[in-house]
């Protein structure tokens, strides 16, 4: 595995997720090995409870990689664990503001270096009240067709029964989790096409089907159709990561 995590601060954040999600999980790893071992990457999980960001930053972690997650904004402002996301180098994005630009221009240097950066998709915990995949904002599809990096879906399970998002119900026990990853989404049909809104939410689209089949695999289900999500009054959130 590459050497990662060897600045001071970057070591503290490593092992505070370590040590938080050894001591509340039971892992099951899978594909860690399709996980590309080197140069630029959008990994795009499944968002099933505010805990699993800490079990896929652990999950790519160990695969090889340094996770670089895109986040709302506000949890910088939270004391402590905003100073340790500035030096792990994690990237804040103000969500419908002309702010989000500047986000989207650091994903596309951190890409540029060779990073591996990890966007949720959907822009939240789902709102399926079974917690399938709902329909993604079109952020990832953007970066990608700017970038030509490819999209590497992910799919986690168990999180939400730490914290699940639909009751805000913490259970501090051990729980199995799986997390897995599956092969780049095929996006050759929209390279070198303009960005505009048909082709982006149609690359979205076939994102969030890919991550949304992934899931049925490891819940061992027949995964319905993506959820519509929740109309938002941000005109402008549907463009940002």
């Amino acid at each position: 595995m590459a050497k990662l995590g060897t600045g001071l601060w970057q070591r503290v954040a490593v092992t505070i997720v370590v040590s938080v999600t050894t001591a509340l999980t039971r892992k099951n790893w899978q594909r860690m090995d399709a996980v590309p071992a080197a140069g630029p990457v959008i990994l795009v999980p499944n968002h099933v409870s505010h805990f699993d960001p800490l079990v896929v930053a652990h999950y790519v972690y160990r695969s090889g990689r340094w996770p670089r997650f895109l986040g709302k904004s506000s949890v910088w402002k939270v004391p402590i664990i905003g100073f340790l996301l500035v030096k792990s180098r994690q990237i804040p994005v103000e969500r419908g503001s002309v702010d989000a630009v500047k986000s989207l221009d650091r994903l596309i240097e951190a890409l540029h270096e060779g990073g591996a950066v990890v966007i949720y998709p959907e822009g939240t915990t789902t709102r399926h009240p079974d917690l399938w995949p709902m329909r993604g904002k079109t952020g990832a599809a953007r970066l990608a067709l700017l970038t030509g990096a490819p999209v590497v879906p992910i799919a986690n399970w168990g999180a939400q029964a730490i914290f699940d998002p639909r009751t805000n119900r913490l259970r501090l026990r051990r729980t199995d989790v799986t997390v897995t990853t599956g092969r780049p989404v095929d996006l050759s049909r929209w390279a070198g096409r303009e960005p505009t809104r048909e082709v982006l939410e149609e690359m979205t689209e076939a994102i969030m089907l890919d991550v949304r089949d992934l899931l049925g695999e490891i819940r061992d289900g027949e995964p319905p159709a993506l959820y519509e999500r929740p109309v938002t009054r941000a005109i402008t959130s549907e463009e940002t990561p």
